[in-house]
C-alpha cells in the first residue's frame, strides 16, 4: 500500500559548530544581534522532509510515493530516489529556480540554527492529488504554504486518510487554518515545541486536539513521545542511542516509521515504539539519509 508523502525535496548544507550557541549569544543584546560561528566541518546532503521520510519508509520495507518539486539542479536527487527504488512519478521539475536549500548549523548540545530557501518548493501546489485505488494513506509534511493547504483538502476530497505533520511550516498558518488541517486529517504529529505553538494558535490543548483525530502524537526527542487518543495520554519511552552524532532528520526518520506502522495496520503505540528505535539509529549517523536499518 503506497503512502503519498507531500513535502519538500531539498539539499542540506550541514555545519558543525564545536561550541555552544548559548555561549556566543548575549541575551540582553538580542536587539543588535551580530554573531559569526566558525564551522570547521561542512557537508552537503540530500534532504527535505518528503525525501527524508521516503528514505526512512523505504528502508523499513514500505512503499513511499514522494510528491514534491525540484528545480533545474534537482535531477541528481531524482536519480538518487529512483536508484533506491522510490517512484518519482509525483516529483516535478520547475525550471528557472533552485531546488529548496537548507543551511543547518548544529552546536555541541545538538541545538540547531537553520536558514531555508524554498526555491521550487513554492510551486508544489501545481501537482494535484486525485483518488487512486492503490493509495490508501498520505502525509502532509512541511512544503509550500499553498501546497499544504490544497493537498490537505485534496486528501480529504479523495477520501485518503492522512497524517498532518506541520513541522517547521507550522508558523505559516493561523489558528483557523491549523484547525482546518486538524479537522481534515486522520492523525497529527508534532514535536513538543510545535505542540505548544499548535495549542496556542488553535486554543485547543492536546486532549482536545486528540478528540478531533484518530490519534495525536507529540514527540519528545530522547524522552520518547506522548500518544493522545480521545483525550487520554499514553507515554512511549525513548530508546537510548548507541551514540549521538547528528540529530538532523531524526524527526523525519521517526515519521517514516509511523507511516510504515500505519501501512501495516498497527496501533499507534507500536508505531511509536518503532519510531523511537529508528530515531535512535538515525542520530548515530551524519546527515538525514545516510543511516541504515538492520531490523
Amino acid at each position: 500500500m503506497p503512502a503519498l508523502i507531500c513535502g519538500s525535496l531539498a539539499f542540506d548544507t550541514i555545519m558543525d559548530f564545536p561550541g555552544r550557541f548559548a555561549e556566543q549569544i548575549l541575551p540582553d543584546q538580542l536587539h543588535i544581534l551580530n554573531v559569526s560561528f566558525l564551522v570547521p566541518q561542512l557537508r552537503r546532503d540530500f534532504g527535505g522532509c518528503a525525501g527524508n521520510i521516503a528514505y526512512s519508509l523505504k528502508l523499513l520495507g514500505g512503499t513511499p510515493l514522494p510528491m514534491a518539486t525540484v528545480g533545474s539542479d534537482g535531477r541528481d536527487y531524482v536519480a538518487r530516489l529512483q536508484s533506491m527504488g522510490i517512484a518519482t512519478e509525483f516529483v516535478r521539475e520547475v525550471g528557472d529556480t533552485y531546488t529548496a536549500q537548507a543551511m543547518i548549523m548544529t552546536d555541541r548540545d545538538n541545538n540547531q540554527i537553520t536558514a531555508f530557501h524554498p526555491g521550487a518548493m513554492m510551486q508544489a501546489h501545481i501537482t494535484k492529488i486525485a483518488p487512486r485505488s492503490d493509495i490508501k494513506l498520505g502525509m502532509i509534511s512541511p512544503d509550500g504554504r499553498d501546497a499544504m493547504l490544497q493537498h490537505a483538502q485534496q486528501f480529504k476530497d479523495a477520501g485518503i486518510p492522512f497524517v498532518f505533520d506541520p513541522g517547521q511550516g507550522l508558523p505559516m498558518f493561523d489558528g483557523r487554518e491549523l484547525a482546518g488541517f486538524i479537522e481534515a486529517a486522520t492523525w497529527a504529529t508534532v514535536n513538543d515545541y510545535e505542540g505548544k505553538m499548535l495549542s496556542e494558535r488553535t486554543g485547543w490543548d492536546s486532549a482536545e486536539i486528540s478528540r478531533r483525530l484518530s490519534g495525536y502524537i507529540v514527540t519528545l526527542g530522547a524522552e520518547g513521545c506522548e500518544i493522545w487518543i480521545d483525550g487520554e495520554k499514553m507515554r512511549v519511552p525513548g530508546v537510548k542511542a548507541a551514540q549521538v552524532v547528528d540529530p538532523t532528520g531524526c524527526g523525519d526518520a521517526w515519521r517514516g516509521a509511523l507511516l510504515y506502522g500505519l501501512e501495516q495496520g498497527w496501533d499507534l503505540a507500536r508505531c511509536a515504539q518503532l519510531g523511537n528505535r529508528v530515531g535512535a539509529v538515525k542520530i548515530a549517523s551524519r546527515g538525514p539519509q545516510n543511516w541504515t536499518w538492520g531490523g
